[in-house]
């Protein structure tokens, strides 16, 4: 009988996550900063959000999935920006999965943040899935998540101590903030799908 895989604890992938960071914070943080300095000017012009920010936010989540899988991070600033190799493809994945949540959001706010949490996965699978289509990987991600989507809120509130941290050090903490919740999140869909599999 095969064994059944389950998931690890949510401190557990924390763990993990900061495993996978150490040695690694210098350039975890250039990557952020990099990342948020590009999205907070572009995000001021609609347009440039929408073709820059979407794409350019799948890039920032998988450089942190290489990071977790113990691949070459040395480059992570400039790594997060070989998605626009792929731009037409991430820009749809990401432009459709966008347009799902808000749509569902304008129902109520809480429809919205579940769908939020069943598409959690869409840019790891798009990665990992380059045969799938937009609508594919969103299907995917669902499917996956569910019976996942509360564990993965509840590793989010842990953060929220953090959070409130760095809003001590007027937001300068989040650069070490951000990395931690990225390879956090990385780790979860890598555990998920050995879960899953």
């Amino acid at each position: 009988m095969d064994e059944v895989k389950t998931m690890p604890r949510n401190r557990e992938i924390r763990r993990a996550a900061r495993y996978a960071l150490k040695g690694n914070w210098v350039q975890a943080v250039l990557a952020t900063l990099v990342f948020t300095l590009i999205t907070g000017a572009a995000g001021s012009i609609p347009l440039a959000g929408l073709l820059v920010v979407c794409p350019l936010e799948f890039g920032f989540m998988l450089c942190f999935l290489r990071l977790v899988r113990g691949e070459d991070s040395s480059e992570m600033v400039g790594d997060q920006f070989d998605i626009f190799g792929q731009y037409g493809r991430y820009l749809g994945t990401s432009l459709l999965m966008t347009l799902y949540i808000l749509l569902w959001s304008l129902l109520l706010i809480i429809p919205g943040i579940i769908k939020g949490y069943s598409y959690a996965m869409t840019p790891y699978i798009a990665y990992d899935r380059p045969d799938l289509d937009a609508d594919d990987c969103i299907h995917e991600s669902r499917m996956m998540m569910k019976g996942y989507k509360w564990k993965l809120f509840c590793m989010d509130l842990s953060f929220i101590g953090w959070a409130i941290l760095c809003l001590f050090t007027l937001g300068i903490g989040f650069l070490w903030l951000q990395p931690y919740i990225e390879a956090s999140h990385a780790k979860f869909y890598e555990e998920l799908k050995a879960c899953k599999a």
